[in-house]
């Protein structure tokens, strides 16, 4: 699941909470300082008491909020070990069916050879809309879950999982993570979700009593699927990671504290009533709370306040909670919630360490003019930058913070994160990257933990000046990074010695690559957009580099389909590449002004030396209203044996590799 299908609003950012003992909140500071933190120099502090906790945490959102609520011209409050300057950052992935693409299943004991969802680092699953263990898929269209049995060819179980009409798991959708006979659905939202204090039609947006944030079902595969637990909590769900039957559920979640709107008040009496509302708010209001489901029995709880830290700067008004699962249970228990004080978007892990990125993003409300007129841009600019907090997530209990570091910049997604050889690699953009003046250029940071700290040990910096960056990705030893405004700028980064990091060669050529895939030690593809000389896009384009000669990087062939989209460009899940036969599948839409919309799946052949069309699949349309203006919009694609299934809301197909013939339709109406 990715940071483009999660999260509105403020964040949450949660992991294992076992800080060392010693750890007390620093003491409560009055005012502001203009300097800020030093980079690299954030850690986690626990709060002394539920008392110490909701004190900060209003302190906090009194400095935060301005008199039409959170973020109307309030200002960021340090509450101990540091400040920047008022002002904001700008905005800017081995479990059974966790196969990465890049790998076939296992082909022993019976069990076929088999694609699952691409993932960013093998045996770390990531939550997509279908998952197979190679003799079954699971997938969930339009609130039904479905198994079908790969070798039949056929739906053997169906679940209706709405709880009514009006259920937003009809048009949300939801993702999935399978282990053995269990299943774990991820649903974003029980209720329609927006930043609360934030005040619309002259009304609150949200009803403290209810939940507002994801399902979670655990559905029992082993026979006619069922529900036989489920778990609801505040907030908005950022990502989830799944290595053996372990899940952690990464979730960001706001105070459900209103701010009625007085039109007869003026800005100043508005403000004081806001903070007066503050003062009243109890810990019911702060903390995110949860049910759990398990045999027609719920129970309901609530983080516990003595299990929240923070960083040395927050809002107040945002947190991050990682909850655990153990898919080999019956019921999903409490999720042993741990939580932090903090911004949170982009979740990277490859299994014994989990990272979750803060690019301060609560601080860009403060920056912008309020939205009704009321108060103005805040002035000056804080020094941009992503804080990071890793986790040991080598145990299947609770995770255990370990470190914290910051880098400048800004993130594109988890792909711009990489662990290797004890040392996280991370690249990122800096400066406004528009306009005719644009100041950006983009660096790839190493950093090292010592202690408590993620210290830098090396950097390369001034990549693509002028632009950001639209791909990363790490293999071992080396880095590729693609940056763009007009060309496309391919860089390989040398980085077998963390403390001298070094930019080796540089590829200019049209378009760009929003996703890269290492298909050996000699060759990389990438999909993205084609584009003219000024920068403006042609449409899909497939891209195979030849990077045996890291100061050399070449492309050697390319695809181009003119007006076309494809969902892989944004999605990896959606990119499927099967090492065994070199074969490529990704979606597509088409749209030809004398043809009109046309969805489906792209099929190339990837050979050492070039890129071949195979062909094009395409399914029937559903019904008569599609959400897509694109007929039988192909989502998905995965292999079992010597077959390749393509699937969409209208079904799934089964075709020979060879020869793409179709062996079977089965429809999911």
């Amino acid at each position: 699941m990715t940071s483009s299908r999660l999260a509105v609003g403020g964040v949450v950012l949660a992991a294992g909470l076992a800080l060392s003992a010693g750890c007390t909140a620093d003491s409560a500071q009055s005012g502001f300082r203009d300097a800020a933190v030093p980079l690299g120099s954030f850690q986690l502090v626990a709060f002394t008491s539920c008392d110490d906790a909701l004190g900060k945490l209003k302190q906090a959102a009194k400095e935060y909020i301005g008199p039409y609520g959170f973020g109307s011209g309030g200002r960021a409050v340090d509450l101990g070990g540091g400040f920047a300057r008022d002002g904001a950052v700008p905005p800017a992935a081995a479990a059974e069916g966790g196969k990465s693409n890049a790998e076939p299943g296992p082909s022993t004991g019976g069990v076929p050879n088999y694609s699952g969802t691409n993932t960013h680092e093998a045996g770390v699953d990531e939550p997509d809309l279908v998952k197979t263990d190679g003799r079954r898929i699971v997938t969930v269209s339009g609130g039904v879950l479905r198994v079908i049995d790969a070798s039949a060819k056929q739906v053997t179980g169906s679940l209706d999982l709405r709880q009514d009409r009006n259920d937003p798991l009809i048009w949300s959708g939801a993702d999935l993570l399978l282990a053995g006979d269990r299943a774990l659905v991820l649903i974003n939202g029980g209720y329609f979700v927006q930043r609360p204090g934030v005040i619309i039609d002259d009304g609150p947006v949200a009803d403290p009593a209810q939940f507002a944030g994801p399902r979670l079902l655990l559905v029992d595969l082993a026979g006619s699927p069922r529900v036989i637990g489920s778990y609801t909590v505040d907030g908005n769900l950022v990502d989830a990671r799944q290595v053996g039957a372990t899940v952690r559920v990464v979730v960001r979640s706001f105070p459900r504290v209103q701010f009625p709107y007085n039109d007869k008040l003026t800005d100043a009496q508005r403000l004081a009533a806001n903070k007066a509302i503050i003062d009243k708010a109890g810990p019911d209001e702060w903390l995110p709370r949860y049910s759990t489901t398990t045999g027609g029995r719920t129970s309901t709880g609530r983080v516990d306040c003595r299990a929240v830290s923070r960083p040395a700067v927050y809002s107040g008004t945002s947190m991050v909670t990682v909850l655990s699962f153990d898919l080999g249970r019956d019921s999903l228990g409490t999720g042993e919630p741990v939580t932090i004080v903090a911004d949170g978007n982009t979740v990277y892990s490859n299994g014994p360490s989990l990272y979750i990125a803060n690019d301060q993003q609560w601080r860009v409300v403060m920056f912008a003019p309020d939205v009704r007129g009321g108060g103005g841009a805040q002035q000056g600019m804080p020094e941009e930058r992503t804080e990071l907090y890793k986790f040991d997530t080598s145990g299947s209990g609770r995770p255990r913070y370990v470190a914290s570091g910051t880098v400048p910049g800004y993130l594109i997604n988890q792909y711009a994160m990489s662990e290797w050889d004890g040392h996280l690699r991370v690249a990122t953009t800096t400066g406004q990257a528009w306009g005719r003046d644009a100041k950006s250029s983009s660096a790839v940071y190493v950093l090292n933990q010592h202690g408590r700290a993620l210290q830098e040990v090396g950097k390369v910096t001034g990549l693509g000046k002028g632009e950001r960056i639209y791909a990363v990705r790490f293999t071992g030893p080396v880095g590729y990074v693609v940056t763009f405004r007009q060309t496309d700028p391919l860089y390989t980064v040398d980085l077998s010695d963390p403390a001298h990091p070094r930019t080796t060669g540089e590829l200019k050529i049209t378009g760009y690559s929003a996703y890269l895939h290492p298909v050996s030690g000699n060759r990389l593809i990438g999909i993205g957009q084609e584009a003219n000389q000024q920068g403006r896009v042609q449409g899909t384009q497939v891209s195979l580099f030849d990077v045996s000669d890291l100061t050399k990087p070449s492309r050697i062939a390319q695809f181009h389909a003119k007006f076309g989209h494809s969902e892989a460009e944004f999605d990896p899940h959606a990119f499927l590449y099967w090492p065994a036969s070199g074969m490529l599948v990704v979606p597509l839409n088409v749209y030809e002004p004398a043809k009109g919309p046309q969805g489906g799946a792209l099929v190339l052949q990837v050979s050492d030396g070039g890129i071949t069309e195979v062909g094009f699949i395409t399914h029937p349309e559903v019904g008569t209203q599609q959400v897509s203006k694109f007929p039988g919009q192909i989502r998905r694609s995965l292999v079992i044996d010597d077959v390749l299934w393509t699937v969409s809301d209208a079904g799934l197909e089964a075709a020979s590799i060879r020869g793409l013939g179709t062996l079977a339709w089965v429809p999911l109406t």
